[in-house]
């Protein structure tokens, strides 16, 4: 699995969204262990802003980094103690836009089992993964229906063990499991089960 991952990824090359917005840069890690896992985060109950909420790691660039690859390593290094060198870095998704007017660019790496990770207290509370057969089996609870600038993009949800997957997090998880893993799921058809609609949302800020 984690072969055709590496194929397919590499052979993955989204052009880069050229709007004038901060940024920022997310690692998506996924566990080389046998039956290969993802790796989330949660966000500490005391923060002002999206506590609670799962993410991948990651956070805003800042002046010091040479590009934003540089970022998402080392946020994750930050906020989940992973050294830059257990990465494999296998290549980079479509970059995504936060509510907040953040331009979020996604990166896929390859991490060895059983690291002996830990949560930064002060931002995150939580560190757990998931089985992407999960994924594969699309198990999700409900698929939210957010229409940004008058397009309906329908994004899954998903529940694991108490965490809700859901937002942001998973329009990323979509485009890997299309593009990394082949699966026939996509942002942009309406599928079966239940919808929940959302408020529309523009894709710069008001």
């Amino acid at each position: 699995m984690l072969e055709k991952l590496r194929e397919r990824l590499q052979a993955h090359a989204p052009p880069p969204l050229r709007v004038d917005l901060p940024q920022a840069a997310v690692l998506i890690p996924v566990v080389a262990r046998p039956d290969p896992t993802l790796l989330f985060t949660r966000r500490a109950a005391h923060l002002s802003t999206h506590s609670g909420q799962v993410a991948f790691p990651g956070g805003k660039r800042e002046e010091q980094d040479a590009n934003l690859l540089a970022t998402a390593l080392r946020e994750s290094e930050e906020e989940i103690a992973l050294p830059p060198t257990r990465v494999e870095v296998l290549g980079r998704l479509s970059d995504v836009l936060s509510l907040h007017g953040i331009k979020v660019t996604p990166y896929v790496g390859v991490i060895p089992p059983d690291l002996p990770l830990s949560p930064d207290p002060g931002e995150l509370d939580a560190i757990f993964e998931v089985p992407v057969a999960d994924f594969l089996a699309d198990r999700r609870t409900h698929t939210d229906v957010i229409r940004v600038d008058g397009r309906d993009y329908y994004v899954p949800s998903y529940r694991h063990d108490g965490h809700v997957i859901w937002g942001l997090s998973s329009m990323m998880l979509v485009e890997l499991l299309a593009e990394g893993f082949g699966m026939p799921i996509t942002l942009f058809q309406r599928p079966s089960g239940e919808l929940r609609f959302h408020p529309e949302r523009r894709t710069t800020p008001s």
